[in-house]
């Protein structure tokens, strides 16, 4: 398939960009997702062994130059 000079073929190039972005698009979002679970996987790890408290949650009040527990 031959593409024509002038806007057929700019257009054809913008199609085939746009798809190209969509897919890049989804990619980052089960990567997002992905790394989502990974770090649930980890505090999950560090609680069970004992190398970090959950669930943390700031409480009001308090000062904010205490050491924060979990990871250090």
């Amino acid at each position: 398939m031959s593409l024509g000079t002038g806007p057929d073929r700019w257009e054809a190039e913008l199609r085939s960009l746009r798809q190209e972005l969509q897919e890049l698009r989804q990619e980052q979002r089960e990567m997002a997702k992905a790394i989502g679970e990974l770090v649930t996987t980890f505090r999950s790890l560090a609680v069970h062994l004992g190398i970090a408290s959950e669930p943390y949650a700031r409480r009001q009040g308090r000062a904010e130059s205490r050491d924060v527990p979990g990871f250090g």
